[in-house]
């Protein structure tokens, strides 16, 4: 009888084990700034780093299916500016060229798909212009 019972526990501890990958989502990403604060003007680069939450490791096979910048959070989101893509020379960084014409805040909305991740990744990063 009591062996019946290991036997269960062990099994259901291994299906619990092999389910938690299962149960991931894109809560389990983020992206954070490399650098928070940049100088305003034309063709600056803004960066971001997507990380695995749990592990802390860096996200390098994302392709990255939205983006916008703008200044919402001064309350000027018509204030937008257009976003290109640069190469990546660092695992799980995203970089993009654009033109910050005002200091002040500048919102970079993102989204990714991940490899193996039914859900969208989604990050609203806010970024520094000054002078």
């Amino acid at each position: 009888m009591t062996r019946k019972f290991v036997s269960a526990g062990a099994a259901i501890a291994f299906a619990v084990s092999l389910a938690g990958p299962l149960f991931a989502g894109a809560n389990d990403y983020v992206f954070e700034p490399v650098k928070a604060e940049v100088k305003k003007g034309d063709d600056v680069v803004v960066s971001v780093r997507l990380k695995h939450k749990p592990t802390g490791k860096p996200v390098t096979d994302a392709v990255i299916v939205q983006t916008r910048i703008d200044m919402s959070p001064d309350a000027m989101g018509e204030m937008a500016s257009p976003l290109t893509p640069l190469p990546g020379n660092e695992p799980g960084v995203y970089s993009f060229k654009t033109d910050l014409s005002m200091q002040g805040r500048w919102l970079l909305s993102i989204a990714a798909k991940v490899q193996g991740e039914p859900e969208t990744v989604v990050g609203k990063i806010t970024f520094r212009a000054t002078r």
